[in-house]
């Protein structure tokens, strides 16, 4: 069977894809893992980037002595995944991504930062605010979001249109109609870039995991990763 790496989004943690990992390893061997600072893990002192949550991945793949592999992103982790794609081709097989954003523009980025302000969040959400507590302890969920805003304000070279115009490996971006965090036509714009890339669009679906329909979306990666040619060998 094929192997499918399951990757969480910022703030997100390994427990997030339980459902989905039942449901796909009737048809897959499914992996899953948290990154570092994430599900309780200990926070770097080199702080949170794409690089190091792509070493994560590189490091995972080596213990398990796996020499590439397919990967499912959830936003962030979709990033994290194109970063491989782009840098690591030889240890990727296809790529599906969802709510993955890609406008990181002065003013994008500046918004999604300013909501991760934690004495606001304490104030408007604090029930999301007592499931990152419960998902990250022992680690301070705080400092998870402190470090998640300053990651998010150094990405000063995110990954361009011509980046994706190298990646020849089968891309599969989603995203969600109501999504209010990632456009369509952000996610528009880098599909065209692709070399061998494809859309889909999730009816009905907004930015957070808890509300995308799961059986629909196990359905779609299930097509996706069944069809999907190995280019591992022409890259």
């Amino acid at each position: 069977m094929k192997h499918i790496l399951l990757l969480h989004g910022a703030l997100g943690s390994l427990e997030q894809f339980d459902f989905l990992q039942t449901q796909l390893s009737a048809n897959f061997i499914v992996h899953t893992i948290n990154f570092s600072g994430h599900g309780g893990l200990p926070i770097p002192d080199e702080g949170f980037s794409i690089e190091l949550f792509a070493k994560d991945v590189l490091n995972y793949l080596d213990e398990k002595k796996i020499s590439s592999i397919n990967i499912f992103g959830y936003s962030m982790g979709g990033y994290v995944a194109l970063h491989l794609a782009l840098h690591h081709p030889q240890r990727i097989k296809s790529v599906f991504t969802l709510a993955t954003k890609f406008d990181w523009s002065a003013e994008s980025t500046s918004r999604e930062v300013k909501m991760l302000n934690t004495e606001m969040m304490e104030k408007k959400i604090p029930s999301f605010v007592g499931i990152l507590q419960e998902r990250h302890s022992p680690i301070d969920w705080k400092i998870i979001v402190e470090q998640t805003a300053s990651m998010m304000e150094a990405l000063s070279n995110p990954l361009s249109e011509s980046d994706f115009q190298k990646i020849n490996l089968p891309i599969r971006l989603s995203v969600g109609d109501r999504d209010a965090m990632v456009s369509l036509n952000e996610t528009q714009q880098i599909f065209k870039a692709l070399k061998n890339g494809s859309l889909l669009v999730l009816p009905n679906t907004p930015h957070p995991f808890e509300k995308v329909n799961l059986e629909r979306l196990g359905y779609e990666m299930k097509m996706f990763f069944n069809s999907s040619i190995d280019y591992s060998t022409h890259v």
